[in-house]
């Protein structure tokens, strides 16, 4: 992670990013976002988005739950991204890591796991061996990825849901909180329940956050 960074959202998960961030003893310089409520977060300033003036040496952290926001995001502003990856965290050595991702405390990402782009690996989720995930996935605090789960671009894993090894998770899909994944998941669909269930599919890309 750079020295000092600049982070884009100042919602409540803005906050947690913050955390991750400032465990590592790197300054944030201020919050970026395109309606801000408040001036300050935390203490650290807000500058509304058609305010601010970038510049290449700057680099930034996306702080946005939301799977399709943070890719429209990273699709219209040619930003610089750091990873931010909270110094509780545990990250194998042999794993390879994207840019612009969000590790939390606690979260296990364990040997030759692939993480892609601008995902979001939450509190005490676990991705472990031989994993691969896309970019703009979401895996939410508590769940668990079995060795050799593929989980495709945009997916949400949802909170202390569960993934049995070797699953296929398609693109755009959601895992709902709690759901246990025995079977492959087709692109977009919603599944919820023990054993996994297909109860709808996202429309497009907005809708995969439960």
């Amino acid at each position: 992670m750079k020295n000092s960074v600049y982070i884009f959202g100042a919602s409540g998960h803005a906050k947690v990013v913050v955390d991750v961030v400032s465990s590592n003893r790197t300054s944030i310089i201020a919050l970026v976002d395109d309606n801000p409520k408040i001036e300050l977060l935390m203490n650290i300033p807000i500058i509304k988005t058609s305010l601010f003036e970038y510049k290449s040496e700057m680099s930034f952290i996306i702080a946005i739950g939301n799977n399709g926001i943070r890719k429209k995001i990273v699709s219209h502003y040619q930003f610089k991204y750091s990873n931010a990856i909270h110094k509780m965290a545990f990250v194998s050595i042999f794993s390879k890591i994207g840019i612009g991702n969000v590790v939390m405390a606690n979260a296990v990402i364990n040997a030759d796991a692939t993480i892609g782009n601008h995902c979001i690996i939450n509190s005490n989720s676990v991705v472990e061996h031989d994993c691969f995930l896309e970019d703009f996935v979401h895996i939410s605090p508590a769940a668990a990825l079995a060795g050799n789960v593929f989980v495709g671009e945009g997916a949400q894993v949802g909170i202390g849901a569960s993934v049995k090894q070797g699953i296929k998770i398609g693109k755009w899909a959601t895992i709902g909180a709690g759901s246990v994944i025995i079977n492959d998941v087709p692109d977009f669909a919603v599944m919820v329940g023990n054993p996994g269930r297909l109860i709808k599919y996202n429309s497009n890309a907005d809708e995969t956050n439960l």
